[in-house]
């Protein structure tokens, strides 16, 4: 049995290593979980020994084939549970990423397939994020950061990159929302501020917050 410790460090490498593709380093593992070096090298060796993972001393690790499946499956359970607490419990979407952290490592597939056939199979979390379905594909849309975009273009919002509660707050309280659209006005050069419009209004964004939000061409 798959321990939910070993389940976070699985996830945390797959993120960190650009969806299980890239070698991760052990210090960049303790600072995502907020441990010891120390205890980031033990935990590697376990699971290399159970062959979720390659680690090799002073290179870093790399997830196995096996590992990915186990990831995905936990991303999978993650934004499916978090669809469901916003559509279904009223949630809303800076809520619902630390309940699902909790949710993610019930282990029954057979609630899993049943959740997703309730929500009637959806292609997105709240946070624009792609749920992978059962066989774990994934459907990706192309996106850039605000922080990319052309001025004069206009662009419809796609998702986040930050899902803390201050910044998804942030986005509420400026009627800033999955779906909608902005037009690029102005990139201040002193500060990398942007001055866009949406929904009839004028705002000024600050540089952080233009490279943690998720846009497409319209």
């Amino acid at each position: 049995m798959i321990t939910l410790t070993e389940e976070n460090y699985i996830k945390a490498i797959y993120h960190l290593g650009k969806q299980g593709e890239e070698t991760v380093n052990t210090n960049a593992i303790a600072d995502s979980l907020k441990t010891k070096a120390s205890s980031v090298t033990d935990m590697l060796k376990k699971l290399s020994e159970k062959k979720y993972a390659h680690y090799i001393k002073y290179q870093g690790v790399i997830l196995t084939e096996n590992g990915k499946k186990i990831a995905i499956s936990i991303i999978r359970k993650h934004r499916l549970w978090e669809v469901f607490l916003v559509e279904k419990l009223n949630f809303t979407w800076d809520e619902v990423h630390e309940v699902a952290e909790d949710l993610e490592h019930i282990q029954s597939e057979k609630l899993i397939n049943e959740l997703d056939a309730f929500l009637e199979h959806p292609t997105h979390d709240p946070h624009g994020d792609p749920i992978p379905d059962k066989d774990g594909n994934f459907k990706q849309i192309e996106k850039i950061l605000l922080s990319q975009a052309v001025v004069n273009n206009k662009y419809q919002c796609v998702g986040v990159k930050d899902t803390s509660s201050s910044f998804l707050k942030y986005l509420d309280a400026n009627k800033i929302a999955l779906g909608t659209e902005v037009t690029i006005l102005h990139k201040e050069p002193f500060d990398q501020s942007i001055k866009i419009e949406l929904n009839n209004n004028t705002i000024t964004v600050s540089q952080n917050v233009a490279k943690n939000l998720f846009l497409k061409t319209v």
